[in-house]
């Protein structure tokens, strides 16, 4: 493999008239687009990509994650979005780590079995098709694609077998030694390896027959319970079975004529929404070009502000007021951008950047913003017996300090990193929204500001789908440690800016190449007509046509029909 990971092609958007699936897995992106020509709807293609990403990408992604979905109804125009995440044990509260012996300055090690919580992802695919789906597909066939995929093998792609090596460590970690699902006589699977894992193709079969009763009860609920318990968590069999989706109503905001919409806390789709309120009072963001200094220094002062409203407001509604309605009030977004320069500091998270998004644009007009995750790679790298996937450890973004919005405590859902994203007209309440795209970008604290990038490329400079992700992009990023933020600059963008950057005292990286760019996400975006063209005068009627960009960071593609 080349370690260089130099970007030297260029890629074409695609276009389609009828159905488009985009994904980072090409051979997912497939099993998504046969499910839309059998007849399903965006709904159904998306539960069969997240299944199928589960299977050829299990160090981003798998059911032993979470997941959260966003669903714009073609007919109605309605948007409806479905919480997949899952809580933290009953028995995980902050009196019992503290007499473990954890604090705040030396918690778990983010690998600890402590740190899984109830995997909600395979809730989510079930409640999405359920609700959302075309009802001429039945689970077992819309899951179908991924099980023959586990079952028959598929070879490995480049970028996936490089973070696949990277995070197999957590796999063998303190003596585990349980990945023998997910490696190779002990290894990673090299690019191009045939790779099967028949485990998983169980795992995924009983779902599909037995819909949320086979994984949270039974015989993957006990393996799970099993090797937790074995590995010194806390998690029991009613921690699971209790465990539901939830279905929210997603919250929005409007820039320059379109509104982009997001899940709400525990969700941080908050960040990304208080990241375009604050940059809306920047009329001139882009007189001085795409990623000038001034655009820079203008985007991450913003993400500064946003991130620490987010560190010291975002955690499990059910446990805390969250205040969205004052922090997304345009007043309150004015005030943050009069006060770029007088920031405080705040304690920052624990860092992962393995996850997928995806999404689907159907023929009905359907769309389905899906986004899945088993956070750090691996997560925990705890592989329950005979199930073929790992568990996440994403409580490893609870804090350990007592009045903290999002200190842990039994039974809650943590800050939750992964975010889907839809974007329509600016509609009024009273009026159908008109779907204009359906994007994301995963990477932990990437993401919103992953987002708020693509779109800006999109609205402020015209470029197409695929060039709005192609584009280098910017990286803010708390170091508590230090206590200070850092600047992180992709590959492509002028060494010049990074100097000027410097100058006004920003602690720059830059240029960051190779596979260190996976820090800055990867995204995909369905876009429906070509609204972000400024140099097209847009017609009162609305084209048909599907405009799809898949990220280069990525091994995957966007297919239509």
């Amino acid at each position: 493999m080349d370690s260089d990971l130099t970007f030297s092609s260029r890629r074409s958007p695609v276009v389609c008239l009828h159905g488009c699936v985009a994904s980072s897995q090409p051979l997912a992106s497939a099993v998504g687009l046969d499910v839309l020509k059998r007849g399903g709807n965006a709904a159904d293609a998306a539960v069969a990509i997240a299944a199928a990403l589960a299977v050829t990408e299990p160090c981003s992604t798998g059911p032993g994650g979470d997941a959260f979905c966003l669903f714009y109804n073609g007919n109605t125009g309605e948007i409806r979005g479905i919480n997949g995440s899952g809580h933290s044990p009953q028995a995980l509260t902050l009196d019992f780590l503290e007499g473990c012996g954890y604090t705040a300055e030396a918690p778990p090690s983010v690998f600890d079995a402590l740190n899984v919580t109830v995997p909600g992802a395979p809730a989510c695919w079930c409640d999405t098709v359920q609700l959302f789906g075309s009802q001429k597909l039945s689970l077992q066939e819309v899951l179908n694609g991924a099980v023959e995929l586990a079952e028959e093998g598929f070879p490995v792609a480049e970028v996936t077998a490089h973070h696949w090596e990277n995070w197999a460590a957590a796999l063998r970690a303190d003596g585990k030694d349980l990945g023998e699902d997910l490696l190779i006589d002990g290894h990673a699977p090299r690019c191009g390896q045939v790779f099967k894992n028949t485990s998983l193709a169980q795992t995924i079969k009983e779902l599909g027959e037995g819909g949320k009763p086979a994984f949270y009860q039974g015989r993957v609920a006990q393996a799970i319970v099993d090797v937790i318990n074995q590995n010194g968590g806390v998690m029991t069999l009613e921690d699971l079975s209790s465990h539901d989706s939830e279905v929210v109503t997603p919250i929005s905001s409007v820039y320059k004529g379109v509104r982009l919409w997001e899940l709400p806390p525990n969700s941080q789709g908050l960040v990304a929404l208080l990241l375009l309120n604050i940059l809306e009072n920047f009329p001139q963001l882009k007189a001085g070009g795409h990623n000038s200094s001034d655009y820079i220094h203008a985007f991450v002062e913003a993400v500064r502000l946003a991130q620490t409203d987010a560190f010291c407001y975002l955690g499990d509604p059910a446990h805390a007021t969250v205040p969205l309605e004052s922090l997304l009030d345009k007043s309150y977004s004015r005030q943050q951008a009069c006060s770029l320069l007088t920031l405080d500091r705040t304690p920052g998270l624990t860092t992962g950047s393995d996850t997928v998004y995806f999404c689907v644009i159907d023929s009905q007009g359907n769309a389905c913003s899906f986004v899945n995750s088993t956070y750090m790679g691996f997560g925990t790298g705890l592989v329950p017996k005979d199930c073929g996937f790992s568990l996440q450890n994403r409580g490893a973004n609870f804090s350990l300090r007592r009045e903290h919005i999002n200190c842990v405590a039994g039974g809650k859902r943590t800050y939750h990193t992964i975010i889907p994203a839809l974007l329509t007209d600016s509609a009024t309440k009273s009026q159908k929204p008109k779907l204009l795209a359906a994007l994301g970008v995963m990477g932990a604290f990437m993401q919103p500001q992953g987002h708020i990038q693509v779109l800006l490329n999109m609205l402020e400079f015209g470029m197409n789908p695929q060039q709005a992700l192609d584009a280098p992009r910017v990286f803010v990023q708390y170091d508590p440690k230090a206590d200070h933020w850092l600047v992180n600059l992709e590959e492509g963008i002028d060494q010049e800016v990074a100097v000027e950057l410097r100058r006004r005292g920003h602690s720059v990286t830059w240029p960051v190449t190779g596979h260190g760019r996976s820090q800055f996400g990867r995204g995909q975006i369905i876009t429906v007509g070509d609204w972000w063209d400024l140099s097209v005068t847009q017609s009162s009627s609305p084209s048909r046509v599907l405009w799809a960009g898949s990220d280069p960071r990525a091994d995957g593609c966007a297919q239509g029909y």
